[in-house]
């Protein structure tokens, strides 16, 4: 059995924590826009799987990690819904040719040594969140995702990857890139997210508040705590907002916050990569993927 580990014991370790679904909801749309989809001669639909492995190919080459693991959400009800259940309650149905793909990426993922992980009740945010903050201290992290509210996990040991157009090309958000992009800190992300809400995970924020209003408040005043405390300074019109909507405010930023406490079962050591090159090779030629052994181990 011929095994690769990607780790050098004369470096620092460094983990790459994959945002499971946002990868995999890109690699779909980016393989099927001219609506032909990929398939096994057996009919079953392999696109996004196909561009997943292109995607983290890509970003295994970039960020050489020691160490990686993939977060998934495991269903739609969580401690969010619970709080708030129109929740995500606008996103379509995923296409019918994803479906059957969700469970066999994860079959793929664990055939190149790569541990899956997810817990009931809470989202793969939730579960980055945890494991970022969980093993920060023993090595440097990169978080590899399309999700703008990832940011607020941005610290001196954690770089948020934000895949943008075409491979292998990403933001690479560190504390400094945040401030000189933004002038924000990651905290204010999520404060950011309460005044103005977030349309694609459907809830409203302050009524009458965009983007712009929200973050000039925030730059002003540092924080949503700030702006309360100082609502008599603000214009009769935007206090009224305000006031009006407190409730839904503090909510807001509830559930635009990453819970970094979840219950996840893994330790640094259990998301070390090794690929058993027979098993990932046997995976790939049953998925006809003659070539995506290559360009993941190298």
């Amino acid at each position: 059995m011929r095994v690769l580990t990607f780790i050098d014991k004369e470096t620092q370790h460094s983990v790459l924590l994959v945002d499971g679904m946002a990868v995999l909801f890109r690699a779909y749309y980016a393989t099927a826009y001219g609506g032909s989809v990929k398939r096994t001669r057996t009919g079953v639909p392999v696109n996004a799987i196909h561009g997943f492995l292109r995607y983290l190919g890509d970003a295994v080459q970039r960020f050489k990690p020691s160490h990686v693991a993939c977060c998934w959400d495991l269903g739609s009800t969580t401690f969010r819904t619970a709080d708030y259940p129109a929740y995500k309650g606008n996103r379509p149905e995923a296409p019918d040719d994803l479906i059957p793909q969700f469970e066999l990426i994860k079959e793929v993922t664990e055939s190149f040594g790569i541990p899956n992980v997810g817990v009931p009740g809470y989202e793969a945010d939730d579960c980055i969140g945890t494991l970022a903050r969980r093993f920060k201290s023993e090595a440097a992290v990169t978080v590899m995702t399309g999700d703008h509210d990832m940011l607020q996990l941005v610290d001196e040991r954690v770089t948020v990857a934000i895949m943008k157009k075409g491979h292998g090309n990403y933001a690479l958000y560190t504390p400094e890139y945040l401030m000189e992009e933004r002038q924000m800190t990651p905290a204010q992300i999520v404060d950011l997210k309460g005044l103005m809400g977030d349309a694609s995970d459907n809830y409203p924020g302050v009524k009458g508040i965009g983007e712009k209003t929200a973050m000039k408040l925030i730059r002003e005043y540092a924080s949503i705590d700030g702006i309360l405390d100082n609502l008599s300074l603000l214009p009769a019109t935007l206090r009224g907002k305000i006031e009006a909507d407190l409730e839904m405010l503090r909510l807001s930023r509830q559930l635009a916050t990453i819970h970094c406490e979840a219950p996840v079962a893994m330790e640094l050591a259990d998301c070390l990569w090794k690929v058993d090159l027979g098993r990932a090779a046997a995976k790939c030629e049953e998925l006809e993927f003659r070539d995506r052994l290559r360009w993941i181990a190298g």
